[in-house]
């Protein structure tokens, strides 16, 4: 059989050109109501999970999913997943259920996926579905504690999720208008009283009010990175920042809950903190961040949970965290610590009910 390869060529040639002429005349139907065609449905579901999966491969999965981040992604979730996947009590409407392609219900489906893709869809999202990438791609933390949330999401039940994701007040209005608003925004992760309702969440009764709205700030202006706090903070009105800043700093902070450490984890977090890591370039914490003289633009991070320092030592040594006024400052300090220096300050920290002056005891 002889193959005319001009014929070929000419053919290929003129192929783009009358598909674009195609969907210049309009013949192609755009419309959402009639659907894919089955064939096409078929080829971007396959398109879609082999490049997941793929993808997924390089995801370094960790030993332990950080389970005690579900309320912070509950109440990300509610805000900003369940208006498409519905959740517990909260139906999909019937808007999104003509979306093309429909909003999966994700309580149904992310068995489907193991962590590392459920991990690659949530960070990465999904072209061409309405699916967006999570809002900072350097919170990989923030990205795992979704994945967590997922995984419990299944076996939820509507008591559960609401308390999770809202707490004790009324539902918290999409765009607050007015300080009693905005501070229900606030209060379903931070508490009424300040004092966060998880160990991934900071507690800010006690802050400064300047460390406050410089964060406040940093975090509606994209400067200091958070897909949980983004939303909140752009919906917030920035004239009502300080008179929330104003609100956590003048509500009473407590003492620590009685917390068992590794003894030898907590000298070592002490040494750190008081005398630093000369070889290493680390400073002494508390030359910063003790007594009660220290620069209003430190926060106190005494007290705070041991989850939450943790992961905001990270965030420093990688340069993940920023925004702020000294934030280089904490960015060069953390540089040069380990993984066991950072457990131990998070561990000996979070047991102080107030910082101590630097220096010998």
């Amino acid at each position: 059989m002889h193959v005319d390869w001009k014929h070929i060529a000419i053919a290929l040639a003129i192929l783009p050109v009358a598909a674009l002429l195609f969907a210049w005349i309009g013949f192609f139907n755009v419309g959402a109501s009639s659907g894919h065609w089955k064939i096409t449905d078929w080829f971007l579901h396959f398109a879609m999970r082999s490049a997941v999966r793929t993808y997924a491969l390089s995801v370094d999965v960790p030993e332990k999913l950080p389970h005690h981040t579900l309320q912070p992604a509950a109440g990300h979730f509610a805000r900003g997943c369940a208006i498409c996947h519905g959740a517990p009590g909260e139906p999909r409407s019937p808007a999104v259920l003509r979306m093309l392609p429909q909003p999966p219900a994700l309580a149904e489906r992310v068995g489907e996926w193991n962590d590392a893709e459920l991990f690659r869809i949530v960070k990465h999202g999904i072209r061409f579905t309405g699916m967006p990438a999570w809002p900072s791609q350097a919170r990989d933390d923030e990205v795992w504690a979704m994945v967590a949330f997922l995984r419990d999401l299944p076996a939820m039940d509507e008591r559960t999720y609401r308390d999770l994701a809202y707490g004790d007040p009324a539902d918290p209005a999409l765009h607050p208008v007015d300080f009693g608003q905005s501070l229900a925004e606030c209060v379903r992760c931070h508490a009424a009283d300040g004092l966060g309702r998880s160990a991934a969440t900071p507690i800010l009764a006690g802050q400064s009010e300047a460390y406050l709205i410089q964060s406040l700030r940093a975090y509606a202006e994209g400067r200091r990175q958070s897909g949980v706090m983004a939303l909140p903070a752009t919906a917030v009105d920035a004239a009502l920042l300080r008179d929330l800043a104003q609100h956590f700093a003048a509500l009473p902070s407590r003492k620590p809950d009685r917390i068992h450490h590794d003894p030898a984890l907590m000298r070592r977090g002490e040494e750190v903190a008081r005398i630093g890591i000369p070889a290493a370039k680390v400073p002494a914490c508390l030359g910063c961040h003790g007594g009660r003289e220290r620069n209003p633009l430190y926060p106190r991070i005494a007290g705070q949970p041991a989850e939450y320092i943790a992961v905001q030592l990270d965030l420093f040594r990688h340069g993940k965290r920023g925004g702020t006024e000294f934030s280089h400052l904490m960015t060069d300090a953390a540089k040069g610590l380990s993984d066991t220096d950072i457990a131990a300050l998070a561990a000996y920290f979070s047991t102080l009910r107030q910082a101590p002056a630097t220096g010998a005891p």
